[in-house]
């Protein structure tokens, strides 16, 4: 007998359905074909062993099972329970009138229970818009499936369950969730605050402008001056997660396997920060089993490396696409996909090996030429990405001792949140283009063009400073952010002189 059950695959961050047709005929043999990896063939024992213990038996026929289109490759566990499930209908073990109603995905252990599986956000997403009446997943990738509405989610805990539902032996309530109200609970919630670091203003200020403008940030300072603790706080001032925003950040991090069963929606921007012993693939994505990297974790979020200098420079190097593209693509000769990567770079850096240069009490050990060196370890081409470069220096006791009331994070996310108000207004007509950071050349003479007086300050700066052709669009850039946080439509002398500041590594005499 032939049946026919439905799964799905994800490729990149979509997913497509699959096809497992089922046939049980006179013979004594196994074949499963579709080109399955081992995880699949290896289902045999699992499906086996689970339906022994459950109460069925495996069919004594020949048993051929076919995984379409037969031409992409099936990984993983997750085919279990469809396999199971298909086995059992084409045996006459259960009935088959329901089974083509749903996508049904699991893994099943020895004892039938059933095990989560990655990416079923975009899974249920695609059952969606194909048509299917729900889907059968495990009990703990429910909640997380239920964010599409208008689709009959169903969580089980073991193949049990599944078969009596399937059967018509047992009624099961299915899981239903409100998105927004789920959305709306978390998306104020900041757990790290503004407040509660202690001086740093003018870095605070720059990290304001940069959430403002979505620019790149670095930041310059020595051992225990507060990067690490400032760069956390980040996320908490930018403008909050719209719910389609929520969607793909979710769908991203469920085909990676980070989300859990308690947190259905991701509500706040991702922070990722990799240590830096890793590897292109662990930054960009791809691998055998292809995964999103680090950098499309970060998605619509911030993406924070610190002590950029360690990082190895073939790592860095394949950011620059991504960062000027928001997205990157990992072709290799089996397949070629894409994953959505537009974040907000932010880095940290000691100025030099002992991290002491320009410290105001302790003194720097490093010989002459070894700052520019150390510097020399970051390629100019990404340091031309990187918009703001930020010197910290460490807060004096007198002020860690003090606790007067400091700004709250809301506050300023309010500031940003107008800003990028204007923003989204401004570039309404032009495509790809949402914050000032992503301008082109051609943009900058119609969005950021100076008067004359803050022309002749940014002529000045760039003589005296002896500032690099490629800091021009970036003092540019921050100067129209500066300019929208105080509502001007015009870039006014004090927009530029600010901007200047914030320049430090591309002055040619920056570390002696």
């Amino acid at each position: 007998m032939l049946v026919k059950t439905f799964g799905s695959a994800v490729s990149g961050v979509d997913a497509y359905t699959i096809t497992i047709e089922v046939n049980v005929s006179q013979g004594i043999r196994f074949h499963l074909v579709g080109l399955p990896d081992n995880a699949v063939k290896e289902s045999q024992q699992r499906i086996e062993s689970a339906l022994k213990i459950s109460g069925y038996k495996w069919p004594g026929h020949k048993i051929v099972i076919n995984m379409a289109p037969a031409d992409i490759r099936k990984e993983g566990s997750s085919y279990d329970l469809p396999l199971a499930i298909g086995i059992l209908a084409a045996s006459t073990q259960i009935g088959e009138s329901q089974i083509g109603d749903y996508i049904i995905m699991g893994e099943l252990s020895l004892d039938g229970s059933l095990q989560p599986v990655k990416g079923v956000l975009p899974m249920a997403i695609k059952a969606k818009e194909d048509g299917y009446k729900g889907c059968i997943l495990p009990i703990q990738n429910a909640k997380e499936a239920a964010v599409v509405g208008n689709l009959k989610i169903y969580g089980f805990e073991n193949i049990a369950q599944v078969i009596r539902f399937l059967d018509g032996q047992e009624e099961f309530d299915n899981i239903e969730l409100n998105t927004e109200e789920e959305f709306s609970k978390g998306i104020q919630s900041i757990d790290f605050d503004f407040s509660e670091v202690k001086g740093q203003e003018s870095v605070k200020r720059s990290l304001e402008i940069a959430a403002a403008g979505g620019h790149n940030l670095i930041m310059i300072g020595p051992p225990g001056s507060g990067k690490s603790m400032l760069a956390k706080r980040l996320a908490s001032i930018l403008p909050p997660l719209s719910l389609d925003e929520a969607l793909e950040t979710t769908k991203i991090h469920s085909v990676a396997g980070k989300t859990s069963s308690k947190n259905s929606l991701i509500t706040q921007r991702p922070f990722r920060s990799p240590h830096h012993s890793i590897s292109d693939a662990g930054l960009i994505g791809g691998g055998s089993f292809p995964q999103p990297g680090e950098i499309s974790l970060a998605h619509n979020g911030v993406l924070f490396l610190d002590e950029l200098p360690e990082f190895k420079r073939t790592v860095l190097e394949v950011m620059r696409q991504p960062l000027e593209d928001r997205c990157i693509n990992i072709s290799r000769a089996r397949f070629s996909i894409d994953y959505p990567a537009s974040f907000m770079l932010v880095a940290s850096m000691n100025p030099c090996p002992c991290g002491y240069f320009n410290h105001p009490d302790k003194k720097c050990v490093c010989s002459p030429g070894v700052v520019q060196k150390y510097l020399s370890r970051i390629s100019g081409p990404l340091l031309d990405r990187i918009d703001l470069h930020i010197e910290v220096v460490p807060v004096p006791f007198n002020k860690l001792a003090e606790t007067p009331p400091s700004e709250k994070s809301i506050d300023v996310r309010n500031r940003v949140v107008k800003a990028r108000q204007i923003q989204n207004e401004r570039y309404k007509e032009e495509s790809n283009v949402h914050c000032n950071a992503q301008m082109s050349t051609r943009m900058l003479s119609k969005y950021s063009s100076p008067d004359e007086s803050s022309m002749a300050i940014l002529k000045t700066a760039m003589e005296k400073l002896d500032l690099s052709a490629r800091a021009y669009d970036r003092i540019l850039k921050v100067s129209r952010t500066i300019a929208d946080l105080e509502n001007s439509e015009t870039i006014q002398t004090h927009h530029v002189a600010e901007a200047v500041q914030y320049r430090s590594l591309d002055r040619s005499n920056w570390g002696g």
